[in-house]
């Protein structure tokens, strides 16, 4: 039989925050600020004749956690919502807390637990050298993934050290 021979060397770097970044508006803010910034120097490219900017966002999440409290703020319930968009995160959190046949349901008034909200965003970039790859931002983490140049690491963990945010 024979063997398989690698192609490519595919890196992914890691870092986490020292401090969860404060809540999805800033979160929202960052994001935004790197596709309109494009602080890594990507450039536009066309596939299967489509014409892609350098830098896109391919998938984001919203997780906004609920605790209900009864009249003597004791928990008596609790759940979380997923949403795929800022917009419906914020439009969501509205509806849970004006949702009086659920609060019932749950026996006590619901608690916007926002400190263990959780939200990511995936941005595809496509260097100069004609790399794609991915820069995934959590509340808690940065990472890079499918990239092979150790200069696109660099660019992103030299422009992370200016966010304060990202220490």
């Amino acid at each position: 039989m024979a063997d398989y021979v690698q192609k490519t060397n595919v890196k992914s770097a890691v870092r986490k925050l020292t401090n969860p970044i404060a809540d999805a508006s800033a979160f929202n803010a960052l994001v935004q600020t790197i596709i309109t910034t494009n602080p890594f120097g990507c450039v536009s490219y066309m596939s299967s004749g489509v014409n892609h900017p350098p830098v896109e966002k391919t998938r984001e999440n919203f997780t906004a956690r609920f605790v209900y409290q009864d009249a003597l703020a004791k928990s008596v319930g609790s759940t979380s919502e997923n949403y795929n968009t800022m917009a419906g995160y914020t439009a969501g959190i509205a509806a849970v807390l004006a949702n009086t046949a659920n609060n019932t349901a749950h026996g006590g008034s619901p608690v916007h637990d926002e400190g263990n909200d959780a939200f990511s965003v995936t941005l595809k970039c496509h260097d100069p050298n004609g790399e794609l790859y991915f820069v995934n931002l959590s509340r808690r983490q940065v990472s890079i993934s499918s990239y092979e140049d150790d200069a696109i690491r660099t660019v992103i963990e030299t422009w992370s050290d200016g966010v304060t945010a990202l220490a």
